[in-house]
């Protein structure tokens, strides 16, 4: 790989309200061979706004200013949009913080690795070193938590703003919703969602006065991020409430016009099977197209889906009739049964969630890559 491809790509530096840290960030890039620094001021106060001046002036340095504060997310999209139009020949961009938490040589280990691989590449930190901030771990720990239980995504720095992007990747990624800090979180989702390739990196752990520079607002930035996540696992439970009041519905039509014909164990595994056999294909079709939006092959997540349906369906009869027989329910009660059927589903909800999140819809391939 030629240096000259390395270092023509752009470092996007978004910044508000700065400090002389800017100017040791921007410099630190150019040192490191950066050639085209793209500085976004994203509303600061007028009293920073000597630092942006005194960087415009270096040849290498290309500023941007939004009049108000839009957000981090906002400063970053005007910077590709500008890059997309006016550097044709830019082969990706790097997004560094402005305020000295991000080495320069971190950035340039990202563009290289995003350049061999053709993809994004994400700079994680290492949260068990001493000199984190408690509040950074514990947040971390639990967005982590969230993103693998609730998308499927095993990352290790969920809020790292040191990325580097081909340039083919941009346009699609402009267009990802949000202007602040859930942008960043989007864009993850985005990537997952869209097939785009990512890995992580190892890079330094920089956390100056505790992260007190940080504008990040712990509860309102913490929402906006987590209902983006969470945004997901509603659509699987909207599919789910539809396939269950499907299933549930079914499974007493079925127990009400067969219990004349079948009584006792048979009663239930005849309502049962019809009753899963036909929400399973609606439910199938909603998770496929519009909750997981898959693109592997479709005879394949079909058979994985089966593979789940059928021990799910097994556990549904054996954990239902159980209760039954504890219980000693009679046949014709078919408002008990297909009530205690109904809370068994429940049950096993977040487990089916899981599983066809990670195996069903999921790309293994992908999976195995970035672990």
């Amino acid at each position: 790989m030629e240096e000259k491809e390395i270092r023509g790509l752009a470092a996007v530096v978004p910044s508000l309200n700065p400090d002389q840290r800017l100017k040791s960030t921007v410099e630190g890039l150019l040192k490191t061979g950066f050639i085209n620094v793209i500085l976004v001021n994203d509303g600061s106060r007028p009293e920073t706004l000597s630092y942006f001046q005194e960087l415009k002036r270096l040849p290498q340095v290309t500023l941007l200013t939004h009049p108000v504060n839009l957000g981090k997310g906002a400063a970053m999209k005007t910077a590709f949009s500008w890059l997309l139009e006016h550097r044709p020949d830019c082969p990706g961009v790097v997004t560094v913080d402005g305020d000295g938490q991000h080495h320069p040589e971190d950035a340039l280990a990202c563009a290289r690795r995003m350049l061999e691989r053709e993809e994004v590449v994400l700079g994680c930190r290492d949260f068990s070193r001493p000199e984190v901030p408690p509040r950074s771990r514990m947040g971390n720990r639990m967005t982590r938590g969230v993103f693998k239980v609730f998308c499927g995504m095993t990352i290790s720095d969920t809020q790292t703003g040191l990325r580097a992007i081909p340039r083919r990747y941009l346009e699609e990624l402009t267009a990802v919703a949000g202007d602040r800090y859930e942008y960043e979180t989007n864009m993850l989702l985005a990537m997952k969602d869209r097939h785009i390739p990512w890995s992580e990196t190892p890079i330094r752990t920089i956390y100056l006065e505790e992260n007190r520079s940080s504008h990040f607002h712990v509860v309102r930035d913490s929402w906006r991020i987590y209902k983006l996540i969470l945004a997901h696992f509603f659509r699987y439970t909207l599919s789910s409430l539809a396939s269950a009041v499907a299933d549930t519905g079914l499974f007493g039509l079925l127990s009400a016009l067969l219990a004349g014909l079948l009584s006792g164990t048979a009663l239930t595994a005849a309502a049962t099977v019809g009753a899963r056999t036909l929400s399973s294909l609606l439910n199938f079709s909603l998770n496929r197209w519009v909750v997981f939006q898959s693109r592997g092959p479709l005879g394949r997540s079909l058979a994985r889906y089966y593979a789940l349906a059928l021990p799910l369906l097994l556990a549904q009869f054996l954990l239902t009739e159980g209760v039954f027989r504890a219980a000693h329910i009679a046949d014709r009660q078919t408002i008990l049964r297909t009530v205690i059927y109904a809370v068994v589903m429940t049950v096993l909800f977040v487990g089916s969630y899981v599983i066809q999140h990670r195996w069903v819809f999921g790309d293994q391939e992908e999976r195995k890559k970035h672990k």
